[in-house]
């Protein structure tokens, strides 16, 4: 997976909170801890020395820096009382062209290895291991390679497969042609049909860069340091990747993968003393100790600043808009080595750009004259030196220089004025609940934090004592009040390395893009002699023969499912009454002194003619003010009082009927224990007096969330495709096209577009009345067992504080089911003497049919969805199905799609709501895709699989099964099952290490499943399987149901739904023009 220049932007946000596994109410004894500060500077332990041991106490670890003694390779133990475990290794890997070879060497290492010679072990391992996170990335200036998991076994298998696979690669030809490029014939059986550039890698780069912020993060960053390695596409330009040969590879790995140019990192609860034996004994011991030549020489300053501009495609759903240029401008900033320097900066930044009361949001997003911040605004910490960026998208051409003045404007009237101290109070007080709020993925994300840093030698613990920087910060300020001004001055206004880009579209660009692709082509074939073009033809045969051929993993290590813990850890619940006749729900767990509220309001009587706005509705209900305080107002207390107040639209399907669901929205928070009080003020403010009339603000936010969902297209163009194939199956599918899909792209687009957003507005208030009331509403509350009184009595004043209807409003749709909530031994949950009652919306006359619709864009790569009507949760036919789907990604789909195809990523899934899709994403084929999906089924009725096979499905079943839940997360099955809080309840925009920054980045990490390739759900543990009034009872029920999964019931289940005939199919592609589509009356052309 390449790592994009700028989506990895803050040095800071996200290091969030403590151990998600602990099953005490209090911190056990930190025995990881306790054990890693015996250790003593100078001991000697399995080849390693230890330099350095110490507490970090703000993050609940000790850190042990270690070297080892042969061959200088680097060590960071980060002690910790986590069960989650995590291991990388991190290459510094520094390209001078842009042909893509740290990316292509990522996978290309990963194919097999001397001790693991089988074709691609990666993913054989995804499914013989219970990790919670298996990845590889590249960065512009490392690779880095994590896994984790919670079980010591699995990690010591993982380990060895890993560090074979970086170490002792075999680089196999056959492997470098799959992953990277090859020149193929189109039909590789028929050497008549034409030669073309195929590869893995090849086609992912070709749909990265359909992003258009992406190219523009890229140029900025290739512009702004352009004397080495950062001038250069570290993933791969599709033009310049097949200049690329298998030698360049080789050479490039015996260069840069050896344990003097490494970092290793573990983290968790494991001894040390096994991890640093393994290590030694399987890898380091068999090196000796070289001097490196990968480090990256500073840029030179430049003595005046310098102006770029660069094109890209037309924003396809603004054809003939004038706004779709991005202009910024940027600054060179000092080495992220300089830790104080760093945090100093990463802080200013937040303050310069961070929300509606930052001086460029001002200036720039209240202007009018764009949609958004440029992309990778803010600060980015990922080169070696850092660099600040800021700008607008969406503007008219002849508005640059206006954005310029404005920018150079702003950063004189910092200068002058500062910032507020509330200003600077919310962004310490952000620091200090996330340090609290705990993650299951804190070790993946403290890798990620210090991964650049580290990289150019910087001290990895330093970095990691946020503690002592927040109080050398304020020091910092207290001694000198204009600490921060005279930072803007010296870094921005006198500053001469300094870029202007500016971006435009050029209608032809995607036209010049195929041409010059079609140029390479040509010469590349005609350098080719006829033996050259025997050799190939040869090749490609032998390629397909080898990715067909049946493979032998036996020497892959590997878990058995008797290793799979029979039963679930059963959640402890309360529920009481509030208000009279609101049930909430008590979840006590380890929160470590921060409060996690939900709310969930039934949109049963809201008109159908508003259903589409209820997205724009949750996205702007808590930015436009409440009460006495405006919406700038608003966001300081939110930000000084809470850790966020999200608010999302979901379609929630029944777990025991398919055309059954329920439809809502989720109110989300969290806050420190102190500060309780003051957010659920801020919610009763929210409900009860929200300001709906501001109509410039309005507008600014529409923009911005119609910007937000037209750039996402290109990185989750799978997950569109599959919501809109599923459209026609269920009467949930319809409603989730509406909240979710493209129709809600269009929509937002056509707003932002609106020259009078007057009539869109009057529609919220009409919103309001039918959900911001406690009709129709259930919470949740998740904290300490000290903290529940309080809470309770917060969450009852609020509830309190509630309108209510006099006259029951009814349903608009007449058929509702009530439906009690199951609890506790398999009954239903009862508080005092009363039922909780879910209202789901079912129709008794729906008929699933049929559709086919592709969505043309502008893509020189597809995203293909299709999706069939199966069965839901309940039934005793899911569990199979679940296994069917992992056993139909690993065993046929990944070979078929992935390695043949040349697609970055497809498989199957089955929903919680019953729903089975084939997907791929970023794939040259379209129509050839959907037969490949036929094959499936035809491979999956043939039962042409083994009892391993099973086993292994099983086992990637039940790494996701058993992923860790975060305590501010448990229970939430129980109440209310959803996407991602972070999501707005839309698909993600892609894998969410790679793309978002700051404090989502590191809130949504992929799981363990993402196989270097976008994800098909969203990643968060509690919050993203759709398990709707499920207790622990039907949880454990249908994990037994998992277990008892056989060869016939998978044949079964496969004739039974996914044969031609038998369930109802949608499908969806998006992506280019199609001839055979074109031609074929069934499909739908929008």
């Amino acid at each position: 997976m390449w790592r994009c220049a700028g989506r990895a932007r803050r040095l800071l946000w996200g290091l969030s909170g403590r151990d998600a596994g602990l099953r005490a109410w209090r911190w056990r004894s930190d025995t990881a801890c306790e054990r890693a500060l015996r250790y003593h500077v100078g001991e000697k332990i399995h080849g390693f020395t230890v330099g350095q041991v110490t507490s970090i106490p703000e993050l609940s670890l000790t850190a042990v820096k270690l070297s080892h003694d042969g061959t200088g390779a680097r060590y960071l133990h980060l002690a910790r009382e986590d069960t989650n475990n995590l291991f990388s290794v991190q290459f510094r890997t520094t390209p001078r062209d842009s042909s893509g070879v740290p990316h292509i060497l990522e996978h290309t290492v990963l194919c097999g290895s001397q001790r693991y010679p089988c074709r691609d072990p990666f993913f054989k391992m995804l499914n013989r291991s219970l990790s919670t996170f298996m990845n590889a990335f590249t960065a512009s200036d490392y690779t880095l390679y994590p896994f984790s998991t919670q079980n010591p076994k699995d990690f010591r298998n993982l380990l060895s497969v890993y560090l074979d696979a970086a170490f002792f690669p075999c680089l196999r030809e056959l492997d470098f042609w799959q992953e990277g490029w090859r020149l193929e014939h189109e039909d590789p059986r028929d050497p008549q049909t034409p030669l073309v550039f195929k590869g893995v890698v090849f086609n992912e780069m070709k749909g990265a860069f359909t992003d258009n912020e992406r190219i523009f993060s890229q140029h900025l960053q290739n512009r702004l340091l352009p004397d080495h390695t950062y001038s250069v596409v570290s993933g791969g330009d599709p033009l310049c990747i097949p200049d690329l040969t298998w030698e360049q590879l080789k050479q490039f790995h015996a260069t840069h993968y050896h344990p003097s140019n490494a970092r290793f990192l573990t983290y968790g609860n494991f001894p040390l003393e096994q991890h640093l034996e393994q290590i030694h004994e399987e890898a380091l011991s068999k090196f000796q100790k070289i001097e490196p030549s990968t480090a990256v020489p500073a840029q030179k300053p430049w003595d005046k600043p310098r102006e770029f501009q660069v094109t890209c495609a037309p924003d396809s759903l603004a054809a003939g808009s004038p706004r779709q240029t991005t202009v910024s401008v940027s600054f060179l900033l000092p080495e992220i080595t300089d830790t104080s320097e760093a945090f100093t900066l990463s802080l200013l930044s937040s303050l310069l750009i961070g929300g509606p009361n930052s001086p460029f949001y001002k200036a720039l997003i209240e202007s009018g004259l764009g949609t958004d911040f440029s992309p990778d605004a803010g600060y980015n910490g990922c080169t070696r030196e850092a660099y600040f960026s800021v700008g607008l998208q969406g503007i008219a051409e002849k508005d640059v220089q206006t954005v310029r003045d404005i920018i150079d404007r702003t950063i004189g009237e910092v200068i002058e004025k500062g910032f507020e101290d509330d200003q600077i109070e919310a962004l310490l007080h952000k620091i200090e609940i996330q340090m609290k709020h705990q993650s299951t993925s804190f070790g993946l994300a403290l890798a990620s934090y210090i991964a650049s840093c580290w990289n150019h030698d910087g001290d990895p613990v330093e970095l990691l004592q946020l503690g002592s920087q927040v109080a050398h910060f304020r020091q910092c300020l207290k001694e000198n009040p204009k600490f921060l001004q005279e930072k803007v001055r010296r870094y921005f206004k006198n500053n001469q390395h300094k870029l202007t880009l500016s971006m435009k579209p050029d209608d032809k660009y995607s036209e010049k893009q195929t041409q010059m692709e079609t140029e390479k082509l040509k010469q590349k074939v005609k350098s080719l002699s006829v033996k050259d073009k025997q050799q190939i033809y040869e090749k490609g045969l032998e390629l397909q023969a080898q990715q067909s051929e049946p493979q032998d993993a036996s020497c892959l290590p590997a878990l058995k499912v008797s290793d799979i813990e029979p039963a679930i850890p059963f959640t402890e619940l309360e529920v009481a009454l509030a208000a009279g006749d609101i049930p909430v729900q008590y979840c006590a767990q380890p929160t470590n002194g921060v409060v996690y509220f939900r709310a969930f309001s039934s949109l049963n009587t809201l008109p159908e003619e508003l259903r589409p706005y209820v997205p724009l509705f949750c996205s702007v209900l808590t930015k436009l003010g409440c009460g006495t305080l405006d919406y700038r107002e608003q966001a300081q207390q939110i930000e000084l009082k809470t850790g966020g107040m999200t608010v999302s639209a979901h379609v929630l399907p029944d777990g025991s009927h398919l055309d059954t669901y329920e439809q809502g929205v989720l109110f989300s928070s969290f806050c420190l224990d102190r500060n309780l009080p003051d957010m659920m003020h801020l919610w009763s403010e929210i409900f009860n007096n929200p300001c709906l009339e501001e109509e410039e603000r309005f507008r600014v936010l529409v923009k911005m969330t119609a910007q937000e969902l037209s750039n996402g297209i290109p990185d989750s163009g799978h997950l569109y495709a599959s919501v809109r194939a599923s459209r026609t199956l269920t009467p949930a599918g319809d409603l989730q096209e509406t909240f979710s899909g493209m129709d809600q792209v269009r929509l937002m687009k056509r707003i932002a577009d609106t020259a009078d957003v007057r009539p869109v507005l009057r529609k919220l208030p009409h919103i309001k009345k039918h959900l911001l009331n406690g009709d129709g509403m259930r919470c949740s509350v998740n904290a300490t067992p000290q903290q529940m009184s309080q809470a309770g009595k917060a969450v009852e004043h609020f509830l309190g504080s509630l309108g209510r209807n006099r006259k029951e409003r009814k349903p608009v749709r007449p058929h509702v089911v009530e439906r009690p909530v199951p609890h506790g031994s398999g009954g239903s949950m009862h508080v005092g003497g009363s039922q909780i009652i879910r209202k789901l919306i079912t129709d008794p006359t729906f008929s699933p049919c049929q559709m086919k619709t592709h969505f043309l864009l502008p893509f020189p790569v597809n995203y293909v969805g299709e999706c069939v009507r199966t069965a839901p949760y309940a039934h005793p036919d899911h569990a199979s199905l679940k296994i069917l789907a992992h056993l139909m990604t690993a065993k046929f789909l990944h070979t078929e799609i992935r390695e043949k195809g040349g697609a970055y990523g497809g498989g199957a899934k089955l929903s919680r709501g019953g729903i089975f899709t084939l997907y791929s994403y970023r794939d040259p084929r379209a129509t050839e895709t959907l037969q490949s999906f036929a094959k499936a089924v035809d491979w999956a009725k043939s039962g042409r699989f083994t009892q391993q096979d099973i086993d292994e499905a099983k086992l990637s079943v039940f790494s996701a099964v058993d992923a860790p839940v975060a305590p501010s997360d448990r229970g939430l099955d129980h109440i209310l099952c959803v996407p991602c809080a972070h999501s707005q309840g839309r698909p993600l925009p892609v894998c969410p290490l790679c793309s978002l920054s700051g404090l989502d980045r590191f809130l949504c990490v992929p799981c363990a499943h993402s196989q270097r390739q976008p994800l098909p759900v969203c990643p968060l543990p509690g919050l993203d399987h759709f398990l709707h009034g499920l207790s622990d009872e039907m949880k454990q029920a249908h994990r037994e149901q998992l277990f008892a999964v056989h060869r016939e019931g998978l044949i079964a289940v496969s004739n039974k739904y996914l044969g031609t005939g038998r369930s109802t199919h949608g499908l969806a592609l998006l992506g280019p023009e199609n001839t055979k589509i074109a031609r074929d009356p069934s499909w739908i052309v929008r």
